[in-house]
């Protein structure tokens, strides 16, 4: 007996500040203007995407001492996008990323409730931790916390917000007599919560939202990220946007359900995909390297080579043969607070390879990071992007997809006119909504 056919989930990522968007193009916009933030999120509304994603920045990174050069249009604040964004859509599911390390519970839970009541119940958390002192100077608190004590107080942190959005007791609809009106009523009760992070009581002050809390995302990789995804998140999103690496990801986190009592359709996979499209497959193959050059400047090349190579490359030719020394052992000061960073386990034997890819390709360092720094996740027409997409969640890849346009603001209106009608017309992406709230565009069971 075949099993069904899966339904597609497709979301749509602001970009904000990453070496994604291609800012020397003409169409390229604000990310910090409101209308940039509107026609996104209206044009993934109209797609019938289940919800825009908003990522979060507390502090902009550093590179030598300066700012580094994609980061300085600055990071608006998540919870003041998406609760604008709530007045001018309808259906459109509004998820943003907001730290646990450097929050506190009752805050972040009071925002999310107003959030998901102002939305009519499309909020939804991307529950994440901060891992440097770099962007811990900006806070009361500073420092920073070991791997091991930043996912434990992530659990802490969830499970005291969640305490705090189920404090409200016997919350029911009534009529009054007196005016017609239907009136919420309930005893907010009260809430009392004592670890080694968190040390609080009180009464919560947001009734009961219509999803009764947001819906929860995750996107650590680690193994501490997906054991706390399984155990804790309705869906996670994946760096693991190849078929084979997609597979792997996906029955590793559903693997773990079980002993949390909980079962696949519970936790939805969904990795961040780039795209390119054009009439022909070959056209979307040209037209991908010029993006991939316009992504990768000379300068943006010496960026990510300092990085690993943790000294000072400026003199450096970007169009000239990777740097033959070695890398400096020690601390990484060129590059403060970048992710990045933490990606080179072994900045000897990386080196090593991009000198090995250019000198067997006879690529210059600029060329070296193009090849190494990522692809367009799909590339062809839209009947290829489209039957790709759909291969990938069938086969288990993936659930579905976030979608990072490299242009902001209109980079994914050709998909939405494009691959979405092909995936419509093929019955595995709605047509309409089936529901009100972000629970019910997932799939997800409601809470009780």
């Amino acid at each position: 007996m075949s099993r069904p056919t899966k339904q597609i989930h497709l979301a749509a990522h602001f970009p904000g500040v990453n070496n994604t968007t291609v800012w020397s193009d003409p169409a390229a916009g604000s990310h910090i203007e409101f209308s940039s933030f509107v026609h996104l999120a209206r044009t993934a509304e109209r797609a019938k995407f289940d919800f825009f994603f908003l990522a979060e920045g507390l502090r902009l990174r550093e590179q030598n001492g300066r700012i580094h050069d994609l980061d300085v249009v600055g990071r608006p604040d998540t919870f003041t996008v998406l609760a604008a964004l709530a007045a001018v859509t309808d259906r459109l599911g509004l998820a943003g990323t907001i730290n646990s390390t450097f929050n506190e519970p009752y805050e972040v839970a009071r925002q999310f409730a107003s959030l998901d009541h102002l939305s009519a119940g499309r909020a939804a958390w991307n529950v994440v931790t901060s891992w440097d002192a770099f962007t811990g100077e900006n806070f009361r608190r500073g420092g920073y916390l070991e791997e091991q004590d930043r996912y434990e107080r992530a659990r802490r942190f969830l499970h005291t917000a969640t305490e705090l959005f189920d404090s409200w007791r016997g919350d029911e609809i009534v009529a009054d007599k007196e005016s017609g009106r239907f009136l919420r009523v309930g005893d907010p009760g009260a809430f009392e919560h004592q670890d080694q992070f968190f040390d609080i009581h009180g009464q919560f002050n947001v009734p009961r939202s219509p999803q009764g809390r947001p819906v929860i995302f995750q996107a650590g990789d680690s193994d501490a990220g997906r054991e706390f995804a399984a155990a804790s998140a309705d869906a996670i999103f994946s760096r693991h946007s190849s078929f084979e690496a997609g597979q792997a990801f996906h029955a590793d986190v559903k693997g773990r359900l079980a002993r949390y009592g909980r079962r696949p359709e519970d936790l939805v996979v969904l990795p961040a995909a780039t795209f390119v499209l054009a009439n022909t497959d070959a056209e979307a193959l040209e037209r991908a390297a010029v993006i991939r050059r316009q992504q990768v400047s000379g300068a943006t090349a010496i960026l990510f080579a300092e990085q690993l190579w943790n000294r000072d490359l400026s003199a450096h030719d970007p169009d000239g043969p990777v740097p033959d020394s070695d890398p400096l052992p020690g601390e990484n000061t060129i590059s403060r607070g970048r992710a990045s960073v933490r990606m080179f386990n072994d900045r000897v034997a990386t080196a090593r390879q991009w000198r090995e890819l250019g000198q067997a390709k006879k690529l210059s360092l600029r060329e070296v990071v193009i090849e190494v720094t990522g692809r367009q996740s799909f590339i062809g027409s839209p009947r290829t992007v489209a039957d790709t997409i759909n291969r990938f969640v069938q086969a288990d890849a993936s659930d579905g997809f976030i979608l990072v346009p490299h242009i902001t603001p209109g980079g994914l209106d050709e998909f939405a006119d494009t691959v979405v009608p092909l995936l419509q017309e093929w019955g595995v992406f709605r047509s309409e909504y089936s529901g009100p709230t972000l629970r019910d565009h997932l799939g997800l069971a409601p809470l009780p």
